[in-house]
């Protein structure tokens, strides 16, 4: 019986010869974008002499290019929270099915939001405003031949720069990582399994359905906007029962949402006839309404916003805050019971991860309209500083877009707050903390050079930030909530920041907020711009790979909210590490699977669908890993404590967990102050020390550097490697 090493990276991936030790590698199974492979240019290459033979998984193609994760990163944003928002629920199965009807219904809307976006571009800001106004549409050939066209008309060709965008839309929810060769489970429970049931990784099914779903709500959002302004100048009875017709469809689809059937892991004819019914009338209806623009009618002058979009933008907002306060009253009443004292915000992960996502969804629709307003407008944008030169087209964007703008200013306020924080907290008791701690880690730390010790102490520091910052988001949400919920209602009766403030403290403090509204959307654009940036370098810099962190956070659960999150890699990445092992086992070997970073997620729910006959001959090794520090506390319905320590009684405690004080990321799967001295978990955990010694060795001429989250396959990692080797069965 042979032993056989597989190594699965983390975070932006490594090439399959610096996972194997930069030694040249060569594919035994799978493809270029999830493979396993082994050292040796070719498959008649020889396996080093011993029993131990390298293997590794590399499965980093399945979160796409960097170029793709930037668009993802940039467009995307908002869909992929509130995708992991539904995993945050604290609630499983039946009991949390109406949380889980309330986040797909916020989902919905932020697809809505998408559309209005550009229907704000194309309808309101192009054909409504610019048209009506020479100085707007001169000299510009891709707009001007539209000009003398009655409104209609206009309404009706512009209408198709919306319907690319929401075709686009459609065909990028369509893409999955799930190998058309893994059949559908059987059954057809209403609950969403745990992470042991190899169903709960194919969502193919429910995918189809929320795309249906979501063709609708964009389509009939386009279809409502075009219908507000028409059919109230019209006062014609097909026009009334054109827009019955949309409101009827698009509120179906939205109810099916809240079915617990939409959850079912294999489709009834029944559900699945409805979704495609609705989503070919959704078509059909919007057809008839690009038909009923190009009716004649009287012609009628632009005298502000497109009619009805302003007030569809508020309605879509204040929807939004009434659906939040919902979630966040259920999760409020359900985490008593079922949200242990280590999860994040206890248990208001999801309530706030919509908020954040509704918070970006706003902010780039705003930040796209008043770009698009600024550029139309050739720098006339009316203000009460800034009042519209003579004969300028009169582009404002709505009221709820310009509370979005001054939103932005306040969270960009209160991030900085959050930062000067951060800052103040390094200091005085927690770095003494740490201090003595260090003291009793390395002997000699008072004949190592005072910054080299403030280096490490400040790492230290830095790495315990993300858990000790929590007592700040509870109040950062309770304000930004307060806030989103005050603009919401002003933006129903019309009251933009600018009017409120003049309400309130007359011309004075109407010009400051103006300016600092002005600030917020220019800020819009920019934190876009940057995102992208971040996103393109996320994995060449260790100062922000966050983003890289939290773009594998976000892709590893399956689409169960929003379908056009990026697809999920552990639906390919799951079922191909829990075939291979079983074949290696099968074929008499055993294995120590070894994960890093997120990479060890992948190993450890990997080890939860082996069965039992193959998890006798398997052992688990993790390193810098996040199970404990993020996944557990984002998400404690499905990575708790009662799970993890099933994977360890599961494989006899055959599982050793690497883990650095430095490290901002990873951490102790099992932590000291959770477990008695004679649990079996005790042995787990092993603390590595990061630097490896303050001095410099003999021979070397640099210290050891601070590692933080970056783990090399040196000596500690072959001990750990040897150690579980000697626990496994010998034949």
């Amino acid at each position: 019986m042979g032993l056989i090493e597989l190594r699965v990276h983390g975070v932006g991936g490594y090439s399959s010869d610096r996972i194997l030790g930069e030694r040249p590698a060569h594919l035994v199974a799978g493809d270029v974008e999830a493979g396993f492979y082994r050292p040796g240019a070719g498959p008649e290459d020889q396996q080093p002499a011993g029993n131990v033979r390298l293997e590794a998984y590399r499965w980093n193609g399945l979160t796409g290019g960097t170029a793709g994760r930037t668009f993802s990163l940039v467009l995307l944003l908002p869909f992929m929270l509130g995708n992991i928002a539904l995993w945050a629920l604290p609630l499983t199965g039946r009991a949390g099915a109406p949380a889980r009807a309330v986040v797909r219904l916020l989902c919905v809307s932020l697809t809505m939001m998408y559309v209005l976006a550009v229907v704000g571009v194309a309808l309101d800001l192009l054909a409504w405003q610019c048209l009506s106004y020479p100085r707007c549409y001169q000299d510009r050939r891709f707009v001007s031949w539209l000009a003398g066209l009655p409104a209609g008309w206009e309404l009706a060709i512009l209408a198709l720069l919306p319907l690319a965008a929401i075709t686009a839309l459609w065909r990028l929810g369509s893409r999955t990582w799930q190998l058309p060769e893994t059949g559908a489970p059987d059954g057809g429970d209403t609950e969403i399994e745990g992470l042991d049931d190899p169903a709960f990784w194919d969502n193919r099914s429910l995918v189809r359905h929320l795309r249906a779903v979501h063709l609708v709500a964009a389509l009939g959002t386009l279809d409502t906007a075009v219908l507000s302004a028409l059919v109230p100048h019209d006062r014609r009875f097909a026009g009334y029962l054109l827009f019955a017709a949309v409101l009827l469809v698009t509120a179906a689809a939205m109810a099916i949402c809240c079915l617990p059937g939409i959850e079912r892991r294999t489709s009834t004819a029944r559900t699945t006839a409805v979704t495609r019914a609705l989503a070919r009338t959704s078509g059909i209806l919007t057809a008839a309404v690009l038909a009923y623009s190009l009716v004649p009618r009287d012609s009628w002058n632009a005298a502000d916003n497109l009619p009805g979009y302003d007030v569809l933008v508020a309605t879509v907002y204040v929807s939004q805050m009434a659906l939040l306060t919902a979630l966040a009253a259920l999760v409020v009443s359900a985490r008593r019971h079922h949200v242990n004292g280590s999860a994040v915000l206890r248990g208001l992960a999801a309530p706030v991860l919509i908020l954040v996502a509704i918070g970006f969804a706003v902010s780039y629709s705003s930040g796209l309209v008043y770009l698009s307003a600024d550029y139309l407008d050739r720098g006339s944008s009316p203000t009460p500083a800034r009042p519209t030169p003579p004969g300028a087209p009169p582009l404002t964007p709505p009221v709820a877009f310009r509370w979005a703008a001054l939103g932005f200013f306040l969270a960009v306020v209160l991030a900085a707050v959050v930062v000067l924080t951060r800052r103040l907290w390094r200091r005085s008791a927690r770095r003494a903390a740490v201090m003595r701690t260090l003291r009793a880690e390395y002997a000699d730390l008072d004949r190592v050079p005072p910054a080299r010790v403030h280096a490490v102490r400040d790492a230290v520091v830095s790495a315990q930030l993300a858990d000790k910052l929590g007592p700040l988001a509870p109040a950062a949400y309770a304000a930004l909530a307060t806030i989103a919920l005050g603009a919401a209602g002003s933006a129903i009766v019309h009251d933009g920041p600018g009017d409120l403030a003049r309400l309130l403290g007359g011309e004075p403090l109407a010009r400051p907020v103006v300016f600092v509204t002005d600030v917020g959307a220019y800020l819009i654009g920019t934190f876009a711009l940057l995102l992208g940036v971040l996103g393109l370098f996320a994995y060449r810099s260790r100062g922000i790979r966050l983003i890289g962190i939290l773009w594998e956070l976000a892709t590893f659960w399956p689409r169960g909210a929003h379908p056009l999150a990026a697809p999920c890699y552990s639906e390919r990445a799951v079922p191909d590490l829990t075939r291979r092992v079983r074949h290696l086992i099968a074929t008499g070997d055993t294995v120590v699977l070894a994960g890093q970073s997120h990479g060890s997620v992948l190993a450890a729910v990997t080890a939860l669908q082996l069965p039992p006959a193959t998890r006798s001959r398997l052992a688990l090794l993790t390193f810098a890993s996040p199970l404990q520090r993020l996944y557990a506390r984002v998400f404690p319905a499905y990575i708790n404590d009662v799970m993890l320590r099933r994977i360890g009684a599961d494989l006899d405690w055959r599982w050793t967990n690497l883990w650095r004080r430095t490290d901002p990321v990873g951490g102790p799967v099992f932590p000291s102050d959770r477990r008695a001295s004679d649990d079996p978990a005790a042995g787990v955990d092993r603390l590595v020390r990061d630097p490896a010694a303050l001095t410099i060795a003999p021979g070397d001429t640099v210290p050891p550097p601070i590692e933080r989250h970056l783990f090399r396959f040196d000596e500690t990692y072959r001990a750990a490697v040897r150690d579980l080797a000697t626990r496994l069965p010998r034949r």
